[in-house]
């Protein structure tokens, strides 16, 4: 098992992406703190798939709008599993609007889940990391840290802004055994994803299939990326066979961003 003994924190891991980071984090032998929205039949549902895997597993409702909180979960997570190795920041919501009329309260919900969440949880881990040794922050950002698309200013900002503190953190841990590292995804498959398409058929007129055209119109593979690759990405950079690396950034979006 490649994370044996190790202890995460995954924050946005109720569904999707999230979930299965989690999932994959457990298989390979980590103790897993889930964190996210849904309801408490959801919530149960996330804890089931992650304890099935036999490693011990916990549930924080932290509210990614406030700092406080997250102070909190993360000093709880340390106190209960004795440490904090792997800290993946995933949380993020979405907004799509012409800048002129793009709600004040979706922008400042926006940056604060997408991006300041992020600088709250690094700064909450980074003593005990420190005082190990020894961490791992991984942070999901987007081919939109990359580029940009018409719209999306808000969620474009916050994930050039992870892209940034990427960079910032891994420089300042690099003499003490902590990495930090961002996993840029594109359209990744997953079940938010699949209830949009029938959505954007309907409105365009158009058939399910052509929908998934449309959507998959910038990545060259014409493929979606699954929830799987980007959590066996998360895991390598989470090993210690990753330690060399960081401060980079990891563009899995088949190819959108080397056009």
């Amino acid at each position: 098992m490649l994370l044996k003994g190790k202890k995460a924190l995954i924050t946005g891991s109720t569904s999707g992406i999230g979930l299965g980071m989690a999932e994959a984090m457990a298989r390979e032998g980590a103790d897993v703190v889930i964190n996210g929205l849904g309801s408490q039949a959801d919530i149960d549902a996330a804890l089931a798939r992650v304890k099935a895997f036999g490693t011990r597993v916990a549930y924080d409702g932290a509210n990614m709008l406030k700092g406080d909180e997250i102070a909190v979960m993360i000093a709880k997570a340390e106190k209960d599993f004795g440490g904090l190795d792997i800290l993946v920041n995933n949380a993020g919501i979405q907004h799509v609007s012409p800048i002129e009329t793009f709600p004040i309260e979706k922008w400042d919900a926006i940056i604060a889940i997408n991006l300041t969440s992020a600088f709250h949880t690094i700064r909450a881990a980074v003593p005990g990391m420190k005082s190990r040794n020894h961490g791992r922050i991984i942070n999901i950002a987007s081919a939109h840290s990359l580029t940009a698309s018409p719209f999306k200013a808000a969620y474009v900002s916050a994930k050039h802004g992870i892209a940034g503190l990427t960079k910032t953190v891994a420089l300042e841990l690099a003499e003490h055994g902590v990495t930090c590292n961002a996993i840029s995804p594109g359209f990744v498959w997953t079940p938010l994803v699949e209830k949009q398409i029938p959505d954007l058929a309907k409105s365009e007129g158009i058939s399910e299939a052509e929908a998934k055209k449309k959507v998959l119109s910038r990545q060259p593979t014409r493929q979606f990326v699954t929830v799987d690759q980007v959590a066996a990405l998360a895991v390598f950079l989470a090993t210690e066979a990753a330690a060399p690396i960081t401060g980079s950034n990891y563009s899995i979006d088949g190819g959108w961003t080397a056009e």
